[in-house]
């Protein structure tokens, strides 16, 4: 929560500062003002023209036998014009010359410029001028929170009814808001100044839209900001009057890009889905310390790794404690029990850090590690495979595809960045594998020089690249969902499904996924996991529904969440067990090496299109 208020305390400031070096500085800057206008009229637009001063540096290119004038450049910077401007200027084969020309340096052989060959550049002037440029000016903003109770998550629970609390900010110096309104459902609303606080009714599980934006006395508004907000109460309210144990409770949850607080999962943002109210179940929690992570499970591939590297003794035990395949027998993982636990558990606090980063369960990443590496976190060459979380070739491309944040911050680390601003599905096919395979290698931590051949630096640095990856999965199922429904995920499908939904995606490959939701869409049925995985194509489509059943499976933890008695209106918390998937036997005793990511399942879903009302966090 602290991280969100100082990011937008931040965004904030840096408006106003930027725009009182620009607008203050220089006050004569000419806008137009108009009076305040309702929401859709035509605004005034938020430019002024400022005048800046500059100066302007005449350089000559010449021959040193001749002095003969080649061509001539302005620049508006000291020092020598850049290769880039000689180029612009005079062109490629004079740039090439110039660039080829060495120092004139007189000898014996050389006793005047006259002889040298080659070309020199000579400055000729210096002007100073002004020149009047037009600036978009900052726009306002409204954000929401919570009034009246501090909803803390992942309960996000108050002891008071709740009230909506919305913030507006003019960046512009000299103005300031005039009024918020906003409807919550079909109920209007209006506030006089930059603040206003309404009440929250109680919703369905669904929660209900609100729609919210403010005026500026500039003369414009803020863009239509929306959020989904659900209000849950829990307790005897249908007869306040009668002596009750139960406390009153209010679970609140809000899915908006302007929400103020610490939003729990950004997949919950993308997909517009609220978790179970009361918090997530717990294979997608997100622990607050690396200690709620601790595990002790007998990972057999893990004991085996660590064996073979030398980093626990089994000399005792038959096969020096391992088996034909390289996995530990029964002895070698009683040898290797005590560094198995630590070895598991080195990983704990960058989850939660990294997990707090990006929204994405820290649990849920766990759990997959456990399913994919036992947390070894190597190159599985029989895979292609590489990391925490055995990221694969198309594993990165989906998250080079479906994450543009990523790729833009990756691209230049590997090419040009005029290639880079292409954007990945555009790139040549020969850029997108390059880039598909830095990625895979740049997870990797294998390192045969290092002293247990293990780079754990980069180990760590592989979960963030995974946190990502499930970012972009959450993306591409977002989008598989709308091309087939026209509607937003969260509206058709519920939050812990659409984890489910992510975890094929990445499994088994969005073929799998999309063809699965087309049928059962078409067929007329819910998509929910029960009636999806009815259609999952038979053969390694298949296969990825154990792979989400292992990772969902964590026996014998109860759940608490509120649930439904007596009326809609009173909740009361009962605490049940998480369901044992059926025919499923836990991953640590029946999977004896880590199974790779398959590369199968059909082709990608179209890429993102403005057709997906949803513009990543």
């Amino acid at each position: 929560m602290l991280k969100n208020h100082l990011k937008h305390t931040r965004k904030i400031v840096f408006s106003i500062v930027l725009i009182a070096c620009v607008v203050v500085g220089l006050i004569s800057a000419r806008y137009l003002q108009v009076d305040a206008y309702s929401l859709g009229s035509k605004s005034p637009d938020r430019q002024a023209v400022i005048t800046v001063s500059y100066t302007t540096y005449e350089w000559w290119l010449l021959t040193w036998n001749n002095s003969k004038l080649i061509c001539t450049m302005y620049i508006e910077h000291e020092g020598w014009p850049h290769p880039d401007e000689v180029k612009y200027f005079c062109g490629d084969q004079i740039s090439k010359d110039w660039q080829e020309t060495n120092p004139c340096i007189f000898s014996e052989d050389i006793e005047s410029a006259a002889q040298c060959p080659g070309l020199y550049l000579h400055l000729v002037s210096v002007t100073p001028g002004e020149r009047e440029i037009e600036v978009t000016l900052l726009p306002p903003e409204v954000f929401i929170d919570i009034a009246d109770c501090d909803p803390q998550p992942p309960e996000n629970r108050c002891e008071t009814q709740p009230r909506l609390h919305l913030i507006a900010v003019e960046p512009l110096p000299n103005e300031q808001i005039i009024s918020i309104q906003g409807t919550i459902g079909n109920d209007y609303f209006s506030c006089q100044g930059s603040e206003c606080t309404v009440p929250l009714p109680a919703t369905g599980i669904n929660g209900v839209r609100v729609t919210f934006w403010a005026d500026s006395s500039f003369g414009d508004s803020t863009e239509l900001f929306t959020a989904q907000i659900r209000v849950i109460p829990w307790g005897d309210f249908a007869a306040p009057d009668v002596n009750t144990v139960d406390t009153p409770y209010w679970y609140v949850d809000i899915l908006s890009s302007q929400y103020l607080r610490d939003i729990g999962s950004s997949c919950s943002q993308i997909w517009s889905a609220f978790p179970p109210v009361g918090g997530p179940p717990l294979w997608l929690s997100s622990p607050d310390h690396p200690d709620a992570l601790i595990s002790s499970e007998p990972y057999y591939y893990l004991a085996g790794s660590l064996i073979r590297e030398g980093l626990a003794g089994a000399s005792e035990c038959p096969g020096g404690g391992l088996q034909p395949s390289g996995v530990a027998n029964q002895c070698g993982l009683d040898a290797t029990r005590e560094l198995m636990n630590d070895w598991q558990n080195q990983f704990n606090a960058e989850i939660v850090r990294v997990s707090k980063e990006t929204g994405i369960p820290g649990q849920l990443m766990k759990n997959i590690f456990s399913r994919e590496s036992q947390f070894w976190p190597g190159f599985a060459a029989s895979h292609y495979e590489a990391g925490l979380g055995h990221l694969s070739d198309m594993g990165a491309d989906t998250v080079l595809l479906w994450n543009p944040e990523f790729f833009r911050q990756f691209c230049p680390l590997v090419l040009d960045t005029t290639v880079c601003q292409q954007g990945f599905g555009n790139l040549d096919i020969g850029e997108q594998e390059m880039l598909r395979g830095a990625l895979v290698n740049k997870v990797n931590a294998a390192c045969p020089e290092c002293p247990m051949g293990i780079d754990l630096q980069q180990a760590n640095f592989s979960i963030s690249i995974f946190a990502r990856s499930l970012l972009a999965n959450c993306e591409q199922v977002g989008q598989i969902i709308y091309n087939t429904t026209r509607r937003l995920a969260g509206e058709v499908s519920s939050y812990e499904d659409l984890w489910r939904f992510t975890l094929i995606n990445y499994n088994g490959g969005p073929g799998c996924l999309s063809n699965a939701i087309e049928q059962t869409y078409k067929s007329g049925h819910p998509l929910t996991w029960d009636a999806v995985i009815q259609h999952i194509e038979p053969g390694i489509c298949r296969i990825s529904i154990d792979y989400v059943n292992d990772i969902a499976y964590m026996p014998g933890i109860p759940t608490t969440t509120p649930t439904p008695s007596v009326s809609p209106n009173i909740f009361r918390p009962t605490t049940t067990p998480t369901p044992l998937p059926q025919e499923v036997v836990p991953p640590f005793i029946i999977q004896l090496t880590p199974t790779p990511t398959s590369p199968y399942g059909g082709g990608y879903p179209p890429a993102p299109t403005n057709a997906y009302p949803h513009s990543y966090p």
